[in-house]
């Protein structure tokens, strides 16, 4: 017997509510109303892309900087609440996250 069913028995009557405040999406990753920052620059003569400015947890942050880098096929790290990725890949990280439910905002250039 789990825990559900241990409530059903003390509080037969008890309708649980949907809690509609946090949005996830299929894959456990916090969606957030505020836009995530894509921006371009150079470092050392090579171009990255950075995102920035999610406030979900650090670990759904690190899961969406994987996942773009095994689609993109580049590398790239996570540091200081920010993904950089190598190359220019702007319009390709927007569209991939549009597709996700992210708002996206691009900065410079």
């Amino acid at each position: 017997m789990d825990l559900k069913d241990q409530l059903k028995n003390l509080f037969p009557d008890h309708e649980p509510e949907e809690d509609t405040s946090v949005k996830e999406h299929k894959q456990g990753i916090w969606l957030q109303d505020d836009p995530i920052i894509c921006k371009y620059e150079k470092r050392k003569g090579k171009p990255i892309t950075i995102l920035e400015g999610y406030t979900g947890a650090d670990t759904d942050f690190k899961k969406l900087a994987k996942e773009l880098k095994t689609r993109l096929s580049v590398g790239g790290s996570f540091k200081d609440d920010k993904i950089i990725i190598q190359g220019d890949y702007r319009d390709k990280i927007m569209e991939i996250l549009k597709a996700k439910g992210f708002n996206v905002k691009r900065v410079g250039g």
